[in-house]
């Protein structure tokens, strides 16, 4: 799969509030930003840096508000966790995190790269990301495979169990193979490896109140389902009935395929049960749901 490779630098500001599945990147030829394709422009701040969205992967939320509430976060140990192993891969030495959620960092900077197909209908670069010195020249396409894959951040977060495989349709079939075997080995270690130790995607989650998805010992879910429950329980927080969500999550309209069905589906109540009008579940792991990118 060729991608754009963009030789660079992180840089965490000390107002940032990393998590583990975003980091800010600045390339080391800013106009390099320009040359990553996708029908929204990447806009860099005046230093030069933009937020890069790790491909193929989605940590466990450490602020997220959606449209309709304050920000919330789900099991704060796991998060953090995951972002801090992040930033411990790219080559940051010493992380001290803040009560505020914003990390100060040794050194400031580490060298590395990206690897790119485009930009999300964000506007956001979404790439694998490695340290240290590229494997190409920056500025231009190179091959990406099984074995660069899994010298990345995206691999490595995976196969420590403390990010879920999150695929989309761009993201080629043989990259998706290797995440998802790393999170198949994850899962089925013993004991299973990070959030696979208290994760409840598929066996499912009693919902009584928010705190039954954000309190250090709630449960542990596929991010993207917290983050539909989470806009779901913002909309009647003294309610937590899950009588609607079916119609809240058609309203939602994520569209995804389940193979080796090729066939797309619209609507995440497609991919869960609900029992006793509080309790969800998704019928499928994580890496089994193919989602359409918008």
């Amino acid at each position: 799969m060729p991608m754009l490779l963009i030789k660079g630098s992180f840089k965490v500001s000390e107002k940032a509030k990393p998590d583990g599945d975003t980091v800010p990147f600045i390339p080391d030829n800013v106009a390099d930003w320009k040359l990553v394709p996708g029908c929204e422009p990447i806009l860099p701040a005046a230093d030069g840096h933009a937020n890069v969205r790790l491909e193929g992967i989605d940590a466990l939320e450490t602020h997220y508000g959606g449209p309709y509430g304050p920000d919330q976060h789900q099991p704060i140990g796991l998060a953090h966790q995951a972002a801090d192993e992040l930033l411990k891969f790219l080559g940051f030495t010493s992380i001290v995190r803040n009560p505020d959620e914003t990390v100060t960092l040794t050194p400031a900077d580490v060298p590395g790269f990206i690897l790119t197909r485009g930009t999300d209908v964000y506007g956001r670069c979404v790439a694998l990301v490695g340290r240290g010195g590229p494997p190409g020249c920056s500025g231009y396409e190179i091959n990406v495979d099984d074995a660069l894959l899994k010298k990345t951040a995206n691999y490595h977060l995976v196969s420590l169990g403390l990010a879920y495989p999150t695929f989309y349709t761009g993201f080629p079939v043989s990259l998706r193979k290797v995440l998802a075997a790393a999170a198949q080995q994850a899962r089925q270690s013993t004991p299973p490896l990070g959030v696979w130790a208290r994760d409840v995607t598929q066996s499912g989650v009693k919902i009584t109140k928010m705190a039954s998805l954000t309190a250090d010992d709630g449960a542990v879910i596929l991010p993207k389902l917290f983050r539909r429950l989470k806009e779901y329980l913002d909309l009647n927080p003294t309610d937590p009935s899950l009588a609607c969500l079916p119609s809240f999550l058609g309203g939602g309209a994520d569209k995804f395929h389940m193979p080796p069905d090729s066939k797309e589906i619209t609507g995440l109540q497609h991919a869960i049960e609900i029992t006793n009008g509080n309790a969800v579940r998704m019928t499928h792991q994580p890496e089994e749901i193919i989602f359409v990118e918008k």
